[in-house]
């Protein structure tokens, strides 16, 4: 009978160690196919160490919601240059126009 006990005894570890392996590999699978979240330009952030895109200058400007950028509705760096950037000279802004804009220059340390 003392066999009997210890044979048990010695499968329910086995079992025991079995279902805990189990559980461990589950959840490490759980955790590598979790979707990760970003905050991108996506989701409304701006893209890191570039301009913003022009969706992204749409969302945060245009104001009547027209898909173009009146020089009443940029602010900073755009409407500095608007008369740069405005090619056909309409009063508006358009991807395109923003697409082909002249490279801001920078005067920054070390230039």
């Amino acid at each position: 009978m003392n066999i009997i006990v210890k044979s048990f005894a010695v499968g329910a570890i086995a079992l025991a160690t079995v279902a805990c392996a189990s559980q461990k590999k589950q959840a490490s699978t759980d955790k590598q196919s979790a979707p990760r979240q970003q905050a991108g330009p996506q989701q409304g952030g701006r893209q890191q160490g570039g301009p913003p895109s022009f969706s992204q200058l749409l969302t945060e400007m245009d104001a009547n919601k027209d898909g173009k950028l009146a020089k009443s509705e940029v602010k900073g760096p755009l409407i500095d240059n608007f008369s740069k950037i405005d090619a056909d000279n309409d009063g508006f802004l358009t991807e395109a126009e923003l697409k082909n804009a002249p490279r801001p220059q920078r005067n920054g340390p070390g230039k």
